[in-house]
């Protein structure tokens, strides 16, 4: 009973510190607004800093890394991530250089961190609009690209629970394809100790795997997004303790 009550507790803690720091992201991507993406990125980033710290002390989840070789450092890529929980989100951004995410439009109305995650431009597409939201994505996604800003997308569209996965999305194997830029997969356990849910937390260390940089220049979109998948379903096999991974056909 009182191991639970100190996990709420912990649990509570966290979240309101990711709620304040919320707040604190949306007044400094408004003040410094102005400024480049990389001033602007430099001080958003503080969000990921004190919440993953949180997360470690407080709650006593841990992260560590493997296959960081495996990140270029002469351009910008593509990250294609698997999405599980809300941490993920926050690790890549302490892992890769500056980057900006494609996100569903409806995040950025969201009060605080909605106006914050405006400031680090990100792509606001409508899941429902189709090849205008793919079209969306292959623009400003070069755009960025070109800027040196890294892009990350969760193939899957949304999140899946531990243990399972989606059908992947092409939005992100076109702007490959039609970018040139190379793809970088990531697995992660990350859902298994934070799934969706304030308290349904468990104390451990999640493991994100970096896989080898996907080239994609003069390669059909179909078979950029099936090696990454891949890979990814592959090594989430591999590193996660939910053994129910449904077999695939890549």
């Amino acid at each position: 009973m009182i191991k639970t009550l100190i996990q709420a507790f912990y649990s509570i803690a966290f979240v309101l510190t990711m709620f304040i720091s919320s707040v604190y992201i949306s007044i400094i991507g408004t003040v410094f607004l102005p400024f480049s993406f990389r001033v602007r990125y430099r001080f958003i980033n503080f969000y990921s800093i004190l919440n993953l710290w949180v997360l470690k002390y407080l709650c006593r989840i841990d992260y560590r890394v493997e296959g960081t070789e495996n990140i270029p450092k002469d351009e910008a890529c593509i990250v294609f991530s698997k999405h599980q929980s809300a941490l993920e989100t926050m690790m890549v951004q302490r892992v890769f250089p500056p980057l900006t995410f494609v996100v569903k439009k409806e995040l950025l109305i969201l009060p605080f961190f909605g106006w914050g995650l405006r400031s680090i431009d990100p792509i606001a597409i409508d899941r429902k609009a189709g090849r205008k939201a793919i079209n969306q994505i292959v623009e400003q996604g070069i755009e960025r690209l070109k800027k040196g800003i890294w892009i990350v997308i969760f193939p899957e569209g949304t999140r899946s629970k531990p243990g399972t996965r989606l059908e992947y999305k092409k939005g992100g194997a076109i702007l490959a394809s039609k970018s040139g830029h190379k793809v970088i997969p990531v697995a992660h356990t990350a859902g298994e100790f934070w799934p969706k849910g304030f308290f349904s937390r468990q104390t451990g260390t999640i493991l994100m795997s970096i896989g080898p940089a996907i080239e994609t220049k003069g390669r059909k979109t179909e078979d950029i997004m099936k090696e990454a998948e891949k890979w990814i379903e592959t090594r989430m096999k591999e590193i996660s303790t939910i053994p129910s991974y449904p077999e695939a056909n890549y």
